[in-house]
Formats: structure tokens, sequence, C-alpha cells
């Protein structure tokens, strides 16, 4: 496939190009936000502090959905009172128990890695608290073990349902003391995400436009993306997998300090190198750097080190900076851009970014 990077201003073709509609999915984030905080309370999540607060939170889920965990544990940070882990897998971890909150995010509720895992909650005794369609075999499971439920009105692929799905979760935390978060934050949160799509909308020329922009440095690229602080990180392993399942494109992802004990080494090797006398040049590297407003400052230094590293390498370097101060704020900054980056670079090469063929086939293959 061939970029053509004059695609992302064709209106016809970014319309006939995005029959799955992700581009609108992309847009309607801020949408997700309000209707997820009104679900969320509906269920009554806030309830959860009345069982006091748990020994750990796991969340348990996979793809689209498990990222939901890791925006929670991000929020809360490092400096939460109580760990937070986030679990794609089959079964729970060992030491997993009665003192616990288990938190089942599936998007579709039937993710059998999902259920299979809440089976195991619930024998063990876990507090359980659930987000997922409403209807769905997961919902069941938690009403029989008498558990909060919410039904979120989701639709189309788990990755486009990001908000609908982490807003519960945040709520959740907020409930249990670990994050200051109430309806005015999630307003701010829903009217920056609303900035976002007016500044990202299709009808934006690519030279203002900070999501066709972006999609414009990552083409004809192998992106390693790196995160400077844990908020950071997980929005680069969102922009990651963003890029695989939207754009069917490759990314390298990481976060600082530890991408400088192994990932910086790439750029003394052979996708570092360019042949300025060759008519095509083959795919190389590009840093993606990721800042946060809160770094540590040897994480500060450590990210422009390796920034001139790069550069010094001609290896280019894009810089995206959080916005915001709330973490969820400068969270749904990066995500956002990251969001509509990976739909505008598949269109720009001539992909559906909605279908996952790939992952489609392998389900079918595994389940004979």
């Amino acid at each position: 496939m061939i970029w053509e990077p004059a695609w992302l201003d064709d209106q016809h073709h970014l319309s006939e190009g995005d029959p799955g509609g992700m581009l609108l999915a992309v847009a309607a984030s801020a949408a997700q936000v309000r209707t997820g905080y009104r679900t969320a309370a509906e269920a009554g999540v806030e309830r959860l502090r009345e069982s006091g607060r748990p020994r750990a939170i796991v969340v348990v889920g996979m793809g689209g959905s498990a990222i939901a965990g890791d925006i929670l544990a991000a929020v809360c940070g490092n400096g939460a009172p109580v760990p937070i882990v986030t679990v794609r897998s089959y079964q729970l971890p060992g030491w997993v128990g009665a003192a616990d909150l288990v938190i089942a995010v599936s998007c579709s509720g039937r993710t059998e890695e999902t259920l299979s895992a809440v089976t195991e909650a619930v024998r063990r005794g876990c507090a359980l608290l659930a987000v997922g369609s409403p209807g769905s075999p997961l919902e069941s499971m938690a009403r029989q073990a008498s558990a909060t439920y919410v039904p979120v009105p989701a639709s189309g692929q788990p990755r486009a349902n990001v908000w609908l799905l982490a807003v519960p979760l945040v709520m959740a935390g907020a409930s249990l003391g670990l994050v200051q978060a109430d309806e005015a934050l999630f307003e701010n949160v829903a009217r920056m995400l609303e900035d976002m799509a007016h500044r990202c909308r299709p009808s934006s020329e690519s030279f203002v436009n900070p999501g066709k922009a972006l999609a414009m440095d990552l083409a004809g690229s192998v992106p390693m993306i790196w995160g400077s602080s844990q908020l950071a990180a997980v929005a680069g392993y969102r922009l990651a997998c963003q890029l695989n399942e939207n754009a069917k494109y490759p990314a390298v992802f990481g976060e600082l300090p530890e991408a400088n004990h192994n990932q910086v080494v790439a750029f003394d090797g052979p996708l570092a190198r360019r042949d300025i006398f060759a008519e095509t040049q083959p795919h190389t590297l590009r840093l993606v750097m990721l800042r946060d407003v809160e770094e540590h400052p040897q994480v500060k230094r450590r990210r422009e080190a390796s920034e001139r590293l790069a550069q010094d390498r001609d290896v280019p370097v894009t810089e995206v900076a959080a916005e915001g101060e709330h973490p969820l704020e400068r969270l749904a900054s990066l995500i956002g851009l990251g969001d509509y980056a990976s739909t505008y670079l598949a269109l720009g090469y001539g992909v559906d970014p909605t279908p996952v063929s790939a992952i489609t086939e392998l389900k079918a293959r595994i389940s004979h």
C-alpha cells in the first residue's frame, strides 16, 4: 500500500474509506465521557465506599477493554494507597482473594478470558464490580453475585468505546478515595475532547490539523513510542495498539527510564540508517515522545538526552505534550490525539480502520 497524504484532505475519500465510522466514533469521545459518568452514577458505583477500601484492585479485561484498567492506575498514580493491577488472562494471580476488589471490563460482556477470571473471583469471594453491555453473560454473572453492574451502551469495536469503559472505573477509584474526581472534572474532560474533535475534524486541513499532522509524521516510519511518566506510558501503549488495530501498522512501545536501558540501542541499528542517495527510502525509526507535565527530574534529563541522541543520529523526533492539570485531563489529551492520528494514518494508506480481520480469523482458528 502506498501513502497518499492528499487523501487526508479529500473529504470524499475520508468518508468512503471509513465505512465503519471510526472517525465518528473518535469524535464521540466527549459524549462517551458524559454517558459513562451518568450510567455509572445510576448504577450506584459511588456505593463502593460503603464496603471500605480493598487491599488491592484487580482489573480483568482484554484488548480495548483492558486499557480501562491502565487508565485507572495512571489517573490514581504511584501515590495510590492500594495497588491497581490489570490482568489480561483467563486466571487471576494466586494472591487475589476476599480482601480484594475485582473489576471486570468487557465491552461485549462476552469475552471468554474475562468471564473465566470473573468465575474465579466469585469463587474466591472477591468483591466485584463489572462494566459491559446490557443483557450480556457478564451482567448475568454480576447480578448472580449481587455485584454492581454498569450497563454501558457500547457499540462497534471495544477500542472505540474507551471512555465509556474507563469513566466508571475512575469513578470507582474516586469513591474509594484513590483520586479526586467529581462531575465537574468529567465535564472538563468532555469539553477538552470536544475541542480535540474540533481541531482534528476531517474538514480541517493537514497543516492545521494536529491529528493529520501526527499521522504524516508517522507515515513511512517505524514509530518507537516512549512515555515520560506512568500516565504518558499508558497513552503510548494506547497509541501503539491503535496503530496496530486502526492502521494495521507496526509500532514499538517503551517507557522511560526503562527504554534507556534497551530500546535506545536501536538508534545505532539498521533501521536508523538513511541512504541519502537512494531514490526511495525504506521504513526507518522515528522516536515519538509523549510528554507529561509531571516528570521525575531524572526522567526529564533522560528524555532530553534521548531526543538529542536520536537527532545526532538523524533519527527524527516527534514530541507530543499532554494538556490540562488533572491526570485524567492530561491522559485524555494524549489519547484523543493518538486516536485521531491512527485513524488518519489508516485512511492515508487506503486502509479501512474498523475491521480487525486477523483477530477474527485467529479467534475462528482457535475455536475449533
